[in-house]
């Protein structure tokens, strides 16, 4: 699958242009879904290896193998929160439990409400990557993403949606919510990509 070819830093440190906070800053768009159990899923679409679809109910996805990371997070508004504990399935194993197709070159994250972030397959495919149900062993609030939200450390954080209900194995890319609306393709703050304004060549489809 390949290795990112983010330029994470070490854990701790700041990116160029982001400030340290203290606590965790609600951030999101919209409002807060109800969660309903009995009718959530997770679902694995798309260019899987098998053809088929898969799917978790939350019951399922919550026996599914537990795995705990210690990454930072890094908003695009500039705030950075430093070495949290992170809890919950890592992106790894669901890349085994549904393998996508041998043409797959990346993935779009779906979330409520439609929302969505497409990420290069490494990416996604990167040690830290977790489908986050805890955050320093406690679980999630609705705000802050319960029952799952994706955490991508190495990346900003709108390219991990709260809220998420699957993944689309995807073997072109395709720009997200945020990436059509002006937020970079990659998303990489050691090198501050922000903006598509400031997206090289290759580095994602035409707007």
């Amino acid at each position: 699958m390949g290795q990112s070819e983010s330029r994470e830093g070490e854990l701790g440190q700041l990116p160029p242009g982001q400030r340290l906070q203290r606590g965790w800053p609600v951030t999101h768009y919209g409002p807060v879904p109800k969660f309903k159990p009995d009718r959530w899923e997770f679902r694995v679409f798309g260019a899987t290896a098998d053809g088929e679809k898969h799917g978790w109910t939350h019951e399922e996805f919550s026996a599914l193998p537990y795995s705990t990371v210690v990454a930072d997070l890094h908003c695009v508004t500039k705030f950075s929160m430093l070495g949290a504990e992170w809890g919950g399935v890592a992106a790894r194993r669901i890349l085994e439990l549904a393998p996508p197709a041998p043409g797959v070159t990346h993935v779009m994250v779906w979330a409520e409400y439609g929302f969505s972030s497409n990420l290069r397959l490494s990416d996604f495919a990167a040690e830290k990557t977790i489908f986050a149900t805890h955050k320093d062993g406690e679980l999630l609030t609705a705000e802050h993403g319960f029952p799952v939200r994706l955490v991508v450390p190495h990346l900003y954080a709108w390219k991990g949606p709260k809220w998420v209900r699957g993944v689309e194995y995807m073997t072109a890319d395709r720009r997200g919510f945020w990436e059509e609306r002006g937020y970079h393709n990659i998303g990489d703050p050691w090198r501050e990509q922000r903006y598509s304004y400031q997206e090289e060549p290759g580095d994602g489809p035409e707007l």
